[in-house]
């Protein structure tokens, strides 16, 4: 279930939503004059969601190449490695 309080509280209650955000690693979404906002969540919880992005980013240029039949077998990446030649 979403945590969603008004800005209000955000001014006045600042400490408790910061607690709420570490504890659960949960975003919390501040209204204002009723509607939607912000979503304020702890620096940890969004660098986990960014590195989600870019993991998906990356999977998705992967499957790209696969599709595009422009891979290299992974023995031959492993041979240039061995052998210390760029890729």
């Amino acid at each position: 279930m979403p945590n969603i309080r008004p800005s209000s509280d955000f001014r006045n209650k600042y400490n408790e939503i910061s607690d709420f955000c570490h504890k659960y690693s949960e975003p919390v979404f501040i209204t204002k004059n009723g509607r939607g906002d912000l979503v304020v969540m702890s620096i940890e919880t969004y660098e986990k969601l960014v590195g989600k992005f870019e993991l998906y980013r990356l999977l998705d240029e992967g499957m790209e190449a696969l599709k595009n039949r422009k891979v290299v077998p992974a023995q031959d990446v492993f041979s240039k490695i061995e052998k210390g030649l760029p890729e």
